[in-house]
């Protein structure tokens, strides 16, 4: 089993092997998006205060979203890495590297626990709570906070599941706890009287059972990589270069809040609680159409850091063109739709004829530019998977806080218009960001694939 998956990586047709891994991913992503809209479905439908509640919860997203960019931060560092080691034939190496990435895992679920349960209400304020809210959001953030871990594992584990190429094991682990959390919901918010606090012990029960099924994997006879109790010892060698590689994806996640409260803030102030609604249908729009180019990129990631690793320069740059035309042909389409038919994207959302007025008028200049996005996912994501920390990092520091978050402020005081300016700040950091990357990437690229095609031939 072991050795027939490590072939796969690297013996097997690209494109059957890209499908075979792609789409377990994008199902796992638009199954995780899922989990969330019932969660928060069910909350809305509380008597008497689900808007309140509601309203609580959505309070308390941009903590949940800096819990999991912490399991990004060591995840998608110690992942590729492991693939990487992998394909050298360097099963140890893996293996420590996945044992670090656990126990690195544990300590910061404990800190963050810590750090919630201290100061969640600092917090939930600081992000928006109100006196009418903030009793609500606390009660669900102090029980989400005590099943951090939970999260942490079944979040940052499951990546390694992936990098050995066990996609459908991957899916299921997001599947298991999702149907779970479906189902406890009603149970605990209605049928146990529960409310908000009802939703979050559904939610850290149903990433308990996630995690164990993770943990269940990684301890048994199917897996590639075991986790084994002499690889828990932290090595700081092992564990920092990995860390430093998952701080791109890191610092993409944990910048998504500020992102939102700076285009909100700044809509709000121009253009009123209208401007508002039509960010949040745009912000939900994109978040959707997203999902497809983030589980395809994640299901190329193990294959380009396999061959990688092995020293396999053609399979590498196959796996990344074939990435790249799938991505863009995806955002071509998907730029079209929104450019000719923005009005079917806006009415799932809203009936109200002026909120989707300027929300079609705001998505032709809010997504101007995501015909580019095929590119520039495609590129980020393979300097990931090639172990390029320094430029995947900066790369992430570009487009948001370099970029896009300074837009936002000054791209009004030049326009008469301050709502189209505001949205206009994404299509022009994208622009930047995309022509930034390419160079960088195809340059670099170039030199990776000789470094190849070098080893290989005096490995010859």
């Amino acid at each position: 089993m072991n050795n027939r998956h490590n072939n796969e990586l690297g013996n097997e047709k690209i494109s059957s092997l890209l499908f075979r891994m792609a789409v377990p991913a994008i199902t796992a992503q638009i199954i995780n998006l899922l989990y969330n809209l019932v969660d928060r479905m069910y909350i809305g439908h509380i008597e008497g205060v689900g808007a309140t509640a509601l309203t609580a919860v959505g309070v308390t997203m941009p903590v949940i979203m800096v819990i999991s960019a912490f399991a990004a931060l060591v995840s998608m560092g110690g992942a590729p890495r492991a693939s990487i080691m992998m394909g050298k034939g360097d099963k140890d190496s893996a293996e420590k590297i996945m044992g670090n990435c656990t126990t690195a895992l544990v300590f910061i679920s404990a800190v963050l626990t810590a750090a919630v349960l201290l100061f969640g209400e600092n917090m939930l304020m600081a992000f928006g709570a109100s006196e009418n809210t903030v009793g609500y959001a606390l009660d669900y953030m102090n029980i989400y906070a005590c099943g951090t871990i939970f999260v942490q594992i079944a979040l940052g584990l499951n990546a390694f599941i992936t990098a050995q190429g066990f996609a459908k094991i991957s899916m299921i682990t997001v599947l298991v706890g999702a149907v779970l959390n479906i189902v406890l919901d009603p149970i605990f918010i209605f049928g146990l009287d529960m409310g908000v606090k009802g939703a979050a012990l559904a939610t850290i029960i149903s990433q308990a059972v996630s995690a164990l099924w993770v943990l269940r994997f990684l301890t048994g006879n199917r897996t590639v990589l075991k986790i084994r109790k002499e690889n828990l010892k932290i090595d700081f060698k092992v564990l920092l270069p990995c860390l430093a590689l998952g701080l791109s994806p890191f610092i993409m996640q944990s910048t998504e809040s500020i992102l939102i409260v700076s285009f909100n803030t700044s809509l709000l102030k121009y253009g009123g609680d209208l401007a508002v609604g039509a960010m949040t249908i745009l912000s939900s729009v994109m978040q959707f159409s997203m999902l497809p180019l983030s589980g395809l990129t994640q299901g190329a990631a193990p294959i380009i850091s396999y061959n990688y690793g092995a020293g396999n320069g053609s399979r590498v740059k196959d796996a990344f063109i074939l990435l790249l035309k799938i991505s863009l042909i995806y955002s071509a389409a998907l730029w079209a739709i929104a450019m000719i038919y923005p009005q079917i994207f806006a009415v799932i959302f809203t009936k109200d004829s002026e909120l989707i007025g300027i929300s079609v008028r705001s998505m032709r200049i809010y997504m101007a530019a995501s015909l580019l996005f095929g590119i520039q996912i495609s590129c980020q994501q393979t300097f990931i998977a090639l172990g390029n920390a320094r430029t995947s990092v900066f790369l992430a520091v570009l487009r948001k806080i370099i970029l896009l978050i300074p837009l936002i402020y000054i791209l009004p005081f030049f326009f008469e218009n301050k709502v189209d300016a505001v949205f206009l700040a994404e299509p022009v950091a994208d622009v930047i960001a995309v022509t930034v990357t390419s160079l960088m990437f195809f340059r670099q690229f170039k030199n990776v694939l000789a470094e190849l095609d070098i080893h290989y031939s005096e490995a010859i």
